[in-house]
């Protein structure tokens, strides 16, 4: 499609610094075109607080925040949780959030009849390829506009300078510019001192960890927890019935506290790449050991 065609866009929003900055960028690029973002809710709780406010400062018409929780939970960790799923000890708390994204991203962009759908991910990582085959499935026809693999950009301090001209508010400054993913299984961190594989992360310094504490901060007394499962699901949590998303929230809590979860790897991507990061999962890393150890119990 002629850029000359694109008036509408729907936009795969977080309000972090690449989708924030694309907006004035789509509007500058293509045609002072319609943006309209969509914010998927996976569970990244206080990232979505002013969302609406900042989106429609920065140029966007409207806002949809999809509750997306349930489906994320249900089709997609449990499942994968279930199929003993694991990425080079990542438990894929990035990967299999994407795909539930752009599910809801084409539902909306057919409702408002959108020419395009864009997405901020990088030209170097997995998400482009997650995205762009997921909108595909649900929309074969549909254009993809991916700003990473037009624009001059190169760098996030590039970004950072973009946003100030253009007056776009930031919740980051250059000293805490980690590119990080948060959902309500994991939180992920790239970026500045982790570039350096020499470098050890930084767990016990305020602010790094969000999920947790570092296992030198935890308690040194255990906590013993029992967990039920139907046919391979979470059904309990220390006898007590929950849902599926309840008992990962409880987990998190209670791993996080213990200084479960930490996982620092440099991992293969799929464009040919090496990428370390730093991955927070309390509550996914004791469910996957608690149905790992069910396994041993149920299965030759």
């Amino acid at each position: 499609m002629d850029k000359k065609d694109i008036k509408k866009v729907v936009l795969a929003y977080s309000g972090g610094l690449d989708t924030s900055i694309i907006i004035p960028w789509l509007k500058e690029n293509y045609n002072n075109c319609e943006v309209i973002a969509v914010s998927g809710n996976v569970g990244q709780a206080d990232e979505l607080e002013g969302l609406e406010e900042k989106a429609l400062k920065t140029g966007a018409s409207k806002l949809y925040v999809l509750d997306l929780t349930d489906d994320y939970v249900d089709n997609y960790i449990i499942p994968t949780m279930k199929a003993g799923a694991v990425y080079e000890e990542y438990l894929l708390g990035t990967s299999h959030a994407r795909p539930c994204i752009a599910k809801g991203l084409v539902e909306i962009a057919l409702k408002e009849k959108a020419d395009a759908i864009c997405h901020g991910c990088t030209g170097k990582g997995n998400d482009q390829v997650r995205f762009e085959l997921a909108i595909k499935h649900f929309a074969p026809t549909m254009p993809i506009i991916a700003p990473w693999r037009e624009w001059s950009i190169k760098s996030r301090d590039e970004e950072i300078d973009y946003a100030e001209a253009h007056n776009v508010p930031l919740r980051i400054n250059r000293e805490t510019n980690y590119s990080k993913d948060k959902n309500l299984w994991h939180l992920s961190h790239e970026g500045l001192d982790l570039e350096d594989t020499g470098n050890e992360p930084q767990y016990e310094k305020p602010g790094f960890l969000e999920m947790g504490v570092s296992p030198l901060d935890a308690p040194d007394e255990p906590t013993y927890i029992t967990l039920d499962f139907d046919q391979g699901k979470p059904v309990k949590l220390n006898g007590e019935a929950m849902t599926a998303k309840e008992i990962i929230l409880k987990l998190n809590e209670l791993g996080g506290k213990n200084g479960i979860g930490l996982l620092d790897i440099v991992e293969n991507r799929l464009v040919g790449m090496k990428c370390r990061g730093v991955y927070e999962t309390p509550g996914g890393t004791i469910l996957y050991k608690a149905h790992e150890y069910l396994e041993s119990v149920c299965l030759d």
